[in-house]
Parts: C-alpha cells; sequence; structure tokens
C-alpha cells in the first residue's frame, strides 16, 4: 500500500487489560481470548500508533510463552509483578498505568481501543471524548462489563464467538 494510502487510514491505539479480558472470557464462555482475530479486526484498514498489552508477571514458563505470543502479534507487553498478600487477597491491577497511556497515546489517536470491562475507565472514556475527541472503542464481555463504560464508550463491542478461540 502506498504510503499516502496510509496516512487516510484513521490511527489506532490499542490496549488490553489482560487479567480483565482473562477472567471475564473465562467466566463468561469458558474459553480464551483469541488476541490474533482481535488484532485482524481493529488494526484492520487502521494506522497503528501504539499496542499495549497490561499483565501481571507470576513467573511461570506458560505466562511468559503467552506473553511472547502477544510480543509476535505486535503489542508491547507490559508487566506488574503480581503481589499476593498476607489475608488472601491479590494486588496487580493496570488501572493507573492504563489511564496514563491512553491519555498519552490516545490523544493523538483517532480512535483508542480498549480491551477491558472495568467501569473505573468511565471517567477516562469520556475524557478522551470530550477532551481530546478521540473516538473510544471498548470491548469487553457484556455481561460482566461496567454499565458505565458501556455509556461511556463511543462503540462497545460485545466479545463473542468470532473472539474467541475453539
Amino acid at each position: 500500500m502506498a504510503p499516502s494510502q496510509l496516512s487516510n487510514q484513521p490511527s489506532v491505539t490499542i490496549l488490553v487489560d489482560v487479567q480483565n479480558i482473562y477472567y471475564t472470557t473465562r467466566q463468561a464462555f469458558s474459553r480464551s481470548f483469541d488476541y490474533n482475530a482481535f488484532w485482524r479486526q481493529v488494526t484492520d484498514q487502521r494506522q497503528l500508533v501504539k499496542a499495549i498489552a497490561y499483565a501481571t508477571d507470576r513467573g511461570d514458563e506458560k505466562q511468559r510463552q503467552f506473553q511472547n505470543i502477544l510480543r509476535a502479534i505486535g503489542f508491547e507487553v507490559k508487566l506488574k509483578p503480581f503481589i499476593q498478600r498476607a489475608d488472601g487477597s491479590a494486588k496487580g491491577d493496570w488501572d493507573v498505568g492504563i489511564t496514563i497511556d491512553a491519555l498519552e497515546y490516545g490523544r493523538d489517536a483517532d480512535i483508542l481501543v480498549l480491551a477491558s470491562g472495568d467501569g473505573d475507565f468511565d471517567l477516562l472514556a469520556k475524557t478522551l471524548i470530550n477532551k481530546h475527541h478521540t473516538k473510544v472503542e471498548v470491548f469487553g464481555v457484556e455481561a460482566l462489563t461496567a454499565q458505565s463504560l458501556i455509556q461511556a464508550a463511543s462503540d462497545f463491542i460485545a466479545i463473542g464467538n468470532k473472539l474467541l478461540l475453539k
């Protein structure tokens, strides 16, 4: 494709809350998210600005292999250590990191794709839309995505069979 054709394509930044997507697709469908199908869908006819997948690092080999698959697809993988608290609860969310990157990379993109059902991102979506005029597409499991996030998004795309591994 000629460079001039590329410049006419809308620009897109892709941010994936890996833990949220993993647990919601498992809970709703007992299946895993298909990152290759997702990548094809969100980059089709679009110029990629940045793609980041946010995950926790437990240090196991299977997880490292998965992270390498994400890198091979085209994602930058950001890791945060998984912290098990004394009371048995766990910590490892990326809400602040995703928000900072969304504001940094999303404000200059035509479209920000956010794969997460976390309602904490509703204010982020509203800010990008109203202040930076960025279209915000949210991908999430409909039954497990916060209504406030669905309503705040420019478009909500429900994860279903086309975006799940067989």
